[in-house]
């Protein structure tokens, strides 16, 4: 997987938006103004996704590119490589399982505005 069909993906699901407010080479990807993935635009080798605290405990005990989130709050965060052992597909998963945390935590309003 590439940072464009990564890019892409993210962007397909419904509300999110992308931007770069730390630097230029960390991309962003929103719902509802909450990040939900972070990764480098240039190198893509992992991104920061959050996820479910006790599943998060029990992915980085199969793979070894899955550790505690960067810069993160560790207990929510993962940091999922993108060139070890964690394969594409369940990165995609992992993406969708963030996307889900931060779009269930939206107000109901704003949820509502989004799915519409």
């Amino acid at each position: 997987m590439d940072i464009v069909f990564f890019r892409d993906y993210c962007l397909a699901k419904p509300g999110v938006t992308e931007d770069t407010p730390f630097n230029p080479d960390t991309l962003c990807f929103k719902v509802g103004g909450k990040i939900f993935a972070i990764t480098d635009i240039t190198l893509f080798e992992s991104v920061n996704l959050k996820c479910d605290p006790e599943r998060a405990v029990e992915l980085r005990e199969q793979y070894r590119g899955i550790v505690p989130g960067y810069h993160m709050n560790k207990k929510h965060w993962n940091t999922v490589s993108c060139k070890g052992d964690v394969p594409d597909p369940l990165i995609l998963e992992l993406a969708d399982h963030s996307y889900d945390l931060i779009f269930r935590g939206l107000p109901k309003k704003l949820q509502n505005e989004i799915s519409e």
